[in-house]
């Protein structure tokens, strides 16, 4: 007999309310040490302070011993962190100053247990603007590269809103990006956004075409191959990154950053595959992990089992408005019992409605993701009760 404790109403759109019963819990072990046949960053949120005080739309505060705490859970299944990044709502709420924090503290703890960690450069202490000067950029761009490095860290390139908006054409992402990759000490990895995920980078290398765009960031890549580890797109087009896999200088990596089709991407053809830099690990950490352990060991069909069923809470949580899909990945930390609250810096818990949160709940549950049903269950009820749902 099903455990009441694990039997919710949830409700549809328009407030119709159903029956639902969790499943048994996560049905897959995780293998220990590191994966070897690819490179797996999970770009890592943030967990706010909840007591801090201050007003969430101002000046949120982390809480960084869950934060680093869930950076030791990352690495300790065999992934490595993007830190600072999109996913930790850089740009949107964690600005430069706290970045710079966080990433002191997660460099810390990553040598204190040899976790692979590379952390977001850009240029957002720079208002964007079309009176912001080209020279700005790069000083804005070397100013966040130095710090990183000055840390002993890697250097993940981000897009540059600044840059978008005041670069007139191609020639001028190929000055600033040529600049910035010519005087950094080790290989970085470029970071191509969409503008589903970051409506101000629209046009980003200069044109509106993916196409033509695609093209002057490979201009770029060829021009300063020894200095681009890798190039992670987040496009969400599984036939554009293949393309552009292919047309890469030999020794550049591509990671995929596409949150719809990751399975067939970091799996790969006879042609090649992607590594990965996503945000989706973060909320799927112990089954991609267990995926490309199993990868690793020759079982592709393994590795399909456990992560193709991942697809459909993926694409729910990066449904448009894309940007809002840190709601998901914090809500599933919080489900899962890695963070006593669901709180966001930014107040952005509330940029999703309790209809998409129910429907996350389910997809989790289906893709096997709850190590305690119960502890779930008992969650999602309090988020539940606060939207009025008895």
């Amino acid at each position: 007999m099903a455990s009441h404790s694990t039997i919710l109403q949830l409700p549809r759109a328009g407030g119709e309310l159903y029956t639902y019963e969790l499943s048994k819990g996560a049905a897959f072990a995780v293998p220990q040490g590191t994966l070897q046949k690819r490179i797996a960053y999970s770009a890592a949120h943030v967990v706010c302070d909840p007591f801090a005080g201050t007003d969430p739309l101002a000046q949120s505060r982390i809480d960084f011993k869950a934060t680093m705490a869930y950076r030791h859970y990352l690495w300790s299944l065999g992934l490595s962190v993007a830190e600072a990044m999109d996913t930790a709502q850089r740009g949107m709420g964690l600005d430069w100053a706290a970045a710079k924090e966080l990433i002191r503290h997660s460099m810390a703890e990553a040598r204190a247990v040899g976790g692979r960690i590379a952390s977001g450069a850009g240029t957002d202490h720079l208002a964007p603007g079309a009176q912001v000067t080209l020279e700005a950029v790069e000083a804005a761009y070397e100013e966040q590269c130095a710090f990183i490095e000055g840390e002993g860290g890697r250097i993940i390139l981000m897009a540059s809103r600044a840059l978008a908006a005041c670069a007139k054409g191609p020639e001028d992402y190929e000055r600033v990006y040529g600049k910035i990759l010519s005087q950094v000490s080790q290989p970085v990895i470029l970071h191509w956004l969409g503008d589903m995920f970051d409506p101000a980078l629209a046009g980003y290398w200069g044109s509106p075409d993916l196409d033509e765009a695609m093209q002057v960031c490979l201009r770029v890549i060829r021009n300063h191959a020894e200095k681009v580890d890798g190039i992670k797109i987040s496009l969400l087009d599984a036939q554009k990154e293949i393309t552009m896999r292919r047309l890469l200088p030999e020794g550049v990596k591509m990671y995929t950053g596409d949150d719809f089709n990751y399975p067939e991407l970091i799996r790969g053809d006879e042609q090649g595959y992607s590594h990965a830099l996503l945000g989706i690990f973060d909320a799927i950490a112990p089954a991609a992990a267990a995926a490309l352990h199993a990868l690793d060991e020759g079982n592709a069909a393994r590795y399909h089992e456990l992560l193709d069923c991942t697809l459909p809470l993926s694409r729910h949580i990066f449904q448009r408005p894309t940007f809002a899909y840190k709601t998901g990945i914090v809500f599933m930390a919080y489900l899962n019992g890695h963070q006593p609250h669901f709180r966001m810096i930014a107040g952005a818990e509330g940029a999703r409605s309790i209809v998409h949160l129910s429907d996350l709940f389910v997809l989790a549950d289906q893709a096997g993701l709850f190590t305690d049903p119960e502890l779930a269950a008992e969650r999602m009820r309090q988020v539940l009760a606060l939207s009025g749902v008895q």
